[in-house]
């Protein structure tokens, strides 16, 4: 762990929190008109709530060791997003426990796709972006010579 463990503990913790946020505002059914509902909202905010502070319970244990491996801190997340979906809300599908599954499932894909997009301080959008910047500018052989 680095020199300062609350730091990263606190880095942590928003990580996780927004996973399963997004993670249940995707899966909970509905229009888009419940992006703009509260009590929407509200439950998904609980569900991130819940897995960040179970997350952050974590971080005390051996467990914490899976945070550094991108697939074990995918799976782990899944899972914890899983058991703060099922205690935030009741399941909104007909099948019990359907909605926390796919909520886990979307969250997980969430930390995995995270893991490669900002790893190395967003490394690969950086040169993704210098990429795009590139090709909208003059090529080597446009430009003027002094």
């Amino acid at each position: 762990m680095p020199a300062n463990p609350w730091k990263r503990r606190f880095v942590l913790f928003i990580k996780r929190f927004w996973q399963p946020t997004s993670a249940c505002m995707t899966c909970m059914p509905g229009s888009l008109s419940n992006l703009l509902s509260a009590p929407h909202w509200a439950l998904a905010l609980q569900t991130g709530l819940f897995t960040g502070v179970l997350a952050l319970i974590l971080t005390f244990t051996p467990a914490m060791k899976l945070f550094g491996n991108r697939y074990g801190n995918a799976l782990l997340v899944g899972l914890l997003t899983m058991v703060g979906d099922t205690f935030s809300h009741p399941g909104h599908y007909g099948i019990p426990h359907l909605e926390a599954v796919a909520t886990g499932v979307v969250s997980g894909l969430l930390a995995l796709a995270g893991s490669y997009v900002f790893e190395d301080r967003a490394r690969r959008l950086r040169a993704l972006w210098a990429r795009l910047r590139g090709r909208d500018g003059p090529t080597s052989e446009e430009r003027p010579r002094p």
